[in-house]
């Protein structure tokens, strides 16, 4: 008879060894099995191994398989690895993009060309008047170069400097626009962190600033915001250099070779929906449209913001290599606006936003006046160039001040963050094809309509 008046009524079962049916004998831990049952119906846990896996030869060990847990898709697992989950978007990302870019080349062919830009411009240099435009803009750099050396003499009075800086600033904005319209020329067609170290650098003062050595070298670094000393880079790393140059080459064929392959048909195919209102038609053609469109600004913000810009930074050994953040990451339209370009948010910040709250306005009203100059410009950019005016641009921009508010109010983390990536992939194929549908109209309709 066993023992019943051990502590805490144990029971104690001993099972003896029984030999196999198959004449092989059981390992001597397996031979025995000794389980201690409490009161409470609690049991020793059966040892693991290294790999989790229960060590049988343990001697104790429990048969229980239950405890008290959630799944892991539950928010209050706290599992957080999904990286073979990321790993499978991205597969199905490559196999979907792979049979849309098969369905292409099956139905047009190859399409690309890198000569054809280079041949347009070499056949008829004068029909591309942005790069005279260039060149002349030197003129304007020069005058107010000109107009700050006599203020620095006392030559002139601060009201005929700030005279002659507006003139000269409303001339640089209106001369483009007037020659892109009275001039003939080829418009859109629908055919890792590691420091470079701080360099001994002598410091300016004003107004020893003002050479034309000073002049030039802002002009073609790449910032918009003066200071009288730049922070500098030692020496100019060559293989750094030379890896963005190549990046830069690459990457401009790989442009060139998508819009010609891929974005000019899905545009030519879009015009016919436009033209009968077949929305149905219309919304298969947008998103159609959106994955070359966002892979095209992707590869572009890449080419411009990381490959051109450190490049043209390395050779002017200029130090502050920040021009952009990680937007990527933004959970809310007003981050992704204030990280996404470096450059032109300093510039606002410095210039505009920063000057609007010392002159007593709100932030909310800082905000939308940034808004509305960006707006302004990327309607410039636009319009002078199609030499039409739409607005779809300047509307955009404007959108994004409800859009910025809509989803700071209702989104949160990821869910933001998927919301800031919905507005760029989708909201900038319906700009393309508003300017392209309106170009179509204006420029291939109204002509055949007219005869």
């Amino acid at each position: 008879m066993g023992d019943r008046g051990g502590a805490g009524g144990s029971r104690r079962r001993r099972t003896g060894s029984r030999p196999s049916i198959q004449g092989g004998s059981r390992p001597a831990a397996a031979e025995e099995e000794v389980r201690d049952v409490g009161a409470g119906g609690d049991a020793p846990v059966r040892d693991t191994d290294k790999d989790g896996d229960v060590d049988v030869g343990s001697g104790h060990w429990d048969l229980r398989c239950h405890r008290l847990q959630d799944s892991l898709f539950s928010s209050d697992s706290g599992f957080s690895n999904y990286r073979g989950i990321l790993n499978w978007c991205v597969v199905m990302l490559i196999l979907s993009n792979a049979r849309l870019f098969l369905e292409n080349l099956i139905k047009y062919g190859i399409l690309v060309d890198p000569i054809q830009v280079v041949s347009l411009f070499l056949k008829d240099p004068y029909s591309w008047p942005a790069l005279c435009l260039v060149i002349v803009a030197n003129i304007f750099a020069v005058a107010a170069f000109q107009v700050e050396k006599r203020l620095a003499v006392g030559a002139l009075t601060e009201q005929a400097g700030l005279l002659l800086h507006g003139v000269n600033l409303a001339t640089i904005l209106c001369f483009p626009a007037a020659v892109a319209f009275l001039l003939e020329s080829i418009t859109p067609a629908l055919a890792g962190k590691k420091a470079n170290g701080g360099a001994a650098q002598r410091t300016v003062s004003y107004p020893d600033n003002l050479t034309y050595r000073d002049l030039y070298y802002f002009l073609f670094a790449p910032t918009l915001c003066y200071e009288l000393n730049f922070p500098r880079s030692p020496r100019i790393r060559k293989r750094f250099l030379l890896r963005r140059l190549l990046e830069m080459l690459f990457l401009t064929q790989l442009q060139v070779g998508l819009i010609q392959q891929w974005m000019v048909p899905a545009i030519q195919n879009s015009m016919k929906p436009f033209k009968d209102m077949d929305y149905s038609r219309i919304v298969e053609r947008l998103l159609k449209l959106a994955v070359p469109n966002h892979l095209i600004w992707l590869i572009f913000f890449y080419w411009l913001f990381h490959s051109c810009l450190n490049a043209v930074a390395e050779l002017m050994q200029f130090g502050d290599r920040e021009f952009y953040r990680d937007w990527w990451n933004s959970e809310s339209i007003t981050y992704f606006w204030q990280n996404w370009n470096i450059p032109v948010h300093k510039w606002c910040l410095r210039h505009f936003y920063k000057p609007m709250l010392r002159r007593g306005s709100s932030k909310w009203a800082a905000r939308t006046g940034v808004f509305l100059a960006s707006a302004f410009f990327h309607e410039y950019l636009v319009s002078i160039p199609l030499r039409m005016f739409r607005l779809w641009a300047f509307t955009g921009m404007m959108a994004q001040i409800p859009l910025a508010w809509i989803v700071g109010r209702f989104f949160r983390g990821n869910y933001g963050n998927a919301a800031v990536w919905l507005s760029l992939i989708i909201g900038q194929p319906v700009a393309v094809l508003m300017y392209v549908h309106d170009y179509y109209v204006l420029n291939r309709e109204a002509p055949t309509a007219g005869t």
